[in-house]
C-alpha cells in the first residue's frame, strides 16, 4: 500500500517516543552482538548478568529505534562498556545535531524506516560471517554459459543446433537450481544491502551528517559500484510477489540457459568479501544514528533523568532519587557510598533485590547510553557482576549451592583483575547451612570488598552486619503491618533491621495459634541465646 511521505513522517514522529507493541526477535536483534568483534571493549556484560537485571525487558523499554539496524546497534550498544568516551560523545553530538536541524532529522527518519523489514537483520551476516565458497568444479559453468550463448547465435543459421540446445538447457536447469538454495541464503541480506547503501548516500548529504563518521562516504560509493550485480536479488525477490507466472517462467528460462544466477552471486560475494570493512562502516553509520535518536526520545518519555558523573578511580556510588524504569510509579531512593560497600536487609517483597537491580541497571545505563534513571548518580567506570537469580542445573547435576559455589568463584576472579568492579548479590551462599553460611558469606564478602570494588548485597542474616561494620554501610527495608494488612513502602533506611515481622504475617495468614505460639517462643530463645549467650 502506497503512503505519502508526509503521512509516512506523520506516523514515524507520532510513534518514534513510544515504548514498541511488537514482539522483539531477541535471536536476530542480537545478531550483531553475538557476531561482532568485543576485544576492544572495557567489559561486555554476561548473560548472567544481563539476565539477572532483566536487562531484556529494559531493552524493550529503551528500544524507541526506527530500523532494525539501529535495533541491533542498540542492543549492542547495552550489551558493552567502551573503554573511552567517545561513543557516547559521538551519541550527544549526533543529538545536538539533530536538535539543532529539525528538518534534518526528520528526512533521516524517512530515509531509516525503509530498513525496518525483518530482513533487515541478516545485513551483519554479509560481512561477519563466511560466505559461500565456490565448488571445485565451477569453472565449468561460465564455460557452459558461453556454449549456451554460442548455441542460440547458431540456431539462427543452423536450426538444427536447437536440439543439442534442449539437451544443454537441462543440465543448466539442473546447475541453476542446484544454485537456487545458495542464492536464497542471500535473499534478504542483499537487497536489504542496498537498501541500507541507499538510506546512508541520502543521509550523508543532510546538514552535519557527513563528517560524524570518517571515510563514510568512500565505503559508501564501495558498495554502490555493486549495485548492478546485486540487483539480481532484488529482481528475485520481485519475480515472486509482484509479477504473473508466465514472466516469471520466461525469466527463469533465461536465467537457467545462460547460468546468470550462479555467475552473478559467485562474482557478487567475491566483491563483498573484498568489502567487509566498507560494509560494516556503512552499517555502523546508519546504527549510530539510528541509536542515538533512541536514546533522545527515551529521555523524552522519562518523568526524570540524569546525565551520570564519571570520576575517577574511586571507592564511590551515589545515587539521588534513583528508580527502577520498569515499574509504574516506582518509588525513588537515595544513596550514598563511600569507601565502603552496602548490605542490605529486610523481608522478602520489601524491595531489597530491586533496589540492587536499580544500581546495577542505572550502572549499565550510565556506562553505555549516558542516561541515567535518577536525579544524580555518581559512580567511577566499572566492571558489573552479579550472582542474583540462580538455580539448580539439573542436567549437568549441579545442585544449587554447586552452581551458587561456581557463580560467586568466578566473582572473586574478577574482584583481583586490577579494575573497579561493582558486585551484585542477593541471599549469598542461601544454599547451605545457616552457621557456614554466614561464616562463608562473611569472607567472600570481605574478599569482595577489597580495593575499589563495591558490593551491594542482600541478607536475610542480620548477624552479618555486626561481622562486616566496618567496612559495610548497612540500610534495611522494612513492612508495616496496618490493620491486619501488610504494607510496603519500598523507602531504603539506614541502619540494620532491627525487628522483623515473619511470624506476625504468618498469623495474619491464620496459622493456627499453636503453631505461631510456638514460632514465637523458639524464635526468642533463639535471639536470646544468640545475643547474651543464654539458653
Amino acid at each position: 500500500m502506497f503512503i505519502s511521505k508526509k503521512k509516512l513522517l506523520a506516523l514515524l514522529k507520532a510513534n518514534s517516543g513510544k515504548i514498541k507493541q511488537e514482539i522483539l526477535d531477541f535471536n536476530k536483534i542480537e545478531r550483531f552482538f553475538i557476531l561482532s568483534d568485543k576485544k576492544d571493549f572495557y567489559q561486555v556484560i554476561s548473560d548472567r548478568t544481563f539476565q539477572d537485571l532483566d536487562m531484556n525487558e529494559i531493552f524493550m523499554f529503551m528500544d524507541r529505534t526506527t530500523s532494525k539496524v539501529g535495533q541491533q546497534f542498540l542492543y549492542q550498544v547495552l550489551r558493552t562498556i567502551p573503554g573511552s568516551n567517545d561513543r557516547t560523545e559521538k551519541f550527544e553530538k549526533i543529538n545536538q545535531s539533530l536538535k539543532e536541524n529539525p528538518e534534518v532529522r526528520d528526512n533521516v527518519l524517512l530515509e531509516i524506516s525503509a530498513l525496518n523489514k525483518k530482513d533487515a537483520y541478516y545485513i551483519p551476516s554479509l560481512f561477519l560471517e563466511n560466505h559461500i565458497q565456490k565448488p571445485k568444479w565451477f569453472s565449468i559453468i561460465p564455460l557452459l554459459s558461453l556454449v549456451s550463448v554460442s548455441s542460440v547465435l547458431l540456431s539462427f543459421i543452423f536450426p538444427q543446433v536447437l536440439i543439442f540446445l534442449v539437451l544443454l538447457l537441462a543440465v543448466n536447469f539442473g546447475i541453476h537450481y542446484w544454485n537456487k538454495l545458495n542464492l536464497y541464503q542471500y535473499s534478504s541480506s542483499i537487497p536489504q544491502l542496498l537498501r541500507l547503501n541507499q538510506a546512508a548516500k541520502k543521509i550523508v548529504t543532510f546538514k552535519g551528517m557527513k563528517d560524524l563518521h570518517p571515510g563514510i562516504s568512500e565505503s559508501i560509493k564501495a558498495i554502490d559500484s555493486l549495485g548492478i550485480q546485486m540487483s539480481l536479488f532484488k529482481l528475485e525477490v520481485k519475480l515472486q510477489s509482484e509479477v504473473g507466472q508466465a514472466v516469471e517462467y520466461l525469466v527463469e528460462l533465461v536465467k537457467a540457459l545462460f547460468l546468470i544466477e550462479p555467475l552473478v552471486l559467485y562474482n557478487v560475494l567475491k566483491e563483498l568479501d573484498s568489502k567487509r570493512v566498507q560494509i560494516q562502516q556503512v552499517y555502523e553509520y546508519i546504527g549510530e544514528i539510528d541509536a542515538a535518536m533512541s536514546i533522545n526520545f527515551l529521555r523524552e518519555d522519562l518523568p526524570y533523568f540524569c546525565f551520570p558523573t564519571m570520576i575517577p578511580d574511586k571507592k564511590q556510588v551515589t545515587a539521588v532519587g534513583v528508580y527502577h524504569p520498569l515499574i509504574y510509579q516506582s518509588v525513588p531512593n537515595s544513596i550514598d557510598l563511600n569507601e565502603k560497600s552496602a548490605l542490605l536487609t529486610g523481608s522478602n517483597m520489601s524491595g531489597k533485590t530491586t533496589f540492587i537491580r536499580t544500581i546495577g541497571i542505572n550502572t549499565i545505563a550510565a556506562q553505555t547510553i549516558n542516561t541515567c534513571f535518577s536525579k544524580e548518580f555518581v559512580t567511577p567506570v566499572f566492571k558489573i557482576h552479579s550472582a542474583i537469580r540462580i538455580s539448580d542445573d539439573l542436567l549437568n547435576d549441579k545442585s544449587y549451592y554447586f552452581e551458587e559455589v561456581l557463580t560467586i568463584k568466578d566473582l572473586l576472579k574478577e574482584s583481583n583483575s586490577g579494575f573497579g568492579n561493582l558486585f551484585l548479590l542477593d541471599e549469598i551462599f542461601k544454599g547451605t547451612n545457616t552457621v557456614e553460611r554466614i561464616a562463608a558469606g562473611k569472607a567472600v564478602l570481605t574478599y569482595l570488598n577489597k580495593g575499589n570494588n563495591i558490593t551491594f548485597v542482600a541478607t536475610h542474616d542480620m548477624e552479618l552486619a555486626e561481622l562486616l561494620k566496618d567496612t559495610f554501610s548497612m540500610f534495611h527495608f522494612t513492612e508495616i503491618v496496618r490493620d491486619g494488612n501488610i504494607v510496603f513502602d519500598y523507602k531504603i533506611k539506614p541502619g540494620n533491621l532491627t525487628n522483623t515481622n515473619a511470624i506476625r504475617i504468618l498469623e495474619l495468614n491464620d496459622y493456627p495459634n499453636e503453631v505461631i505460639e510456638e514460632a514465637t517462643q523458639l524464635a526468642s530463645q533463639i535471639y536470646n541465646y544468640k545475643i547474651n549467650g543464654n539458653d
